[in-house]
């Protein structure tokens, strides 16, 4: 019980700090997963604007290109690593922050992980 003046008795501010403990415990393993989701998404973002460059380039010239020179990607995404293929081309990228890669691929040659043409997929 508190009296007029006073403050918190140091049992009152070890629960608190407990309490705060706990939930911070519970909260930044949830954080962790949201950045490395954030991470892929951004992979996926940067395929799908490299489809959408590599078949305009190809509009425009008749080929593919595997140095696209105003292609930029987003912060921390590594590459894109372009191959052309008989009938199209692969792409794969990576990030700074993890150990997953992302592929797409046009044409009939895939590139693991991508199974399906023209959608982005990341290694599990």
């Amino acid at each position: 019980m508190h009296r007029p003046g006073t403050g918190f008795t140091i049992i009152e501010l070890l629960i608190v700090m407990v309490i705060i403990g706990l939930l911070a415990a519970i909260a930044i393993p949830k954080f962790a997963s949201s950045k490395e989701a954030a991470f892929l998404s951004a992979m996926k973002s940067d395929l799908r604007n490299l489809a959408t460059y590599e078949e305009s380039y190809q509009s425009d010239f008749f080929a593919y290109t595997t140095a696209p020179s105003d292609f930029a990607t987003t912060t921390g995404v590594t590459g894109p690593s372009i191959v052309i293929t008989a009938d199209g081309w692969t792409a794969v990228v990576g990030h700074t922050a993890t150990t997953k890669t992302c592929a797409i691929f046009a044409g009939s040659t895939s590139q693991a992980p991508a199974t399906k043409e023209s959608v982005p997929t990341c290694s599990s």
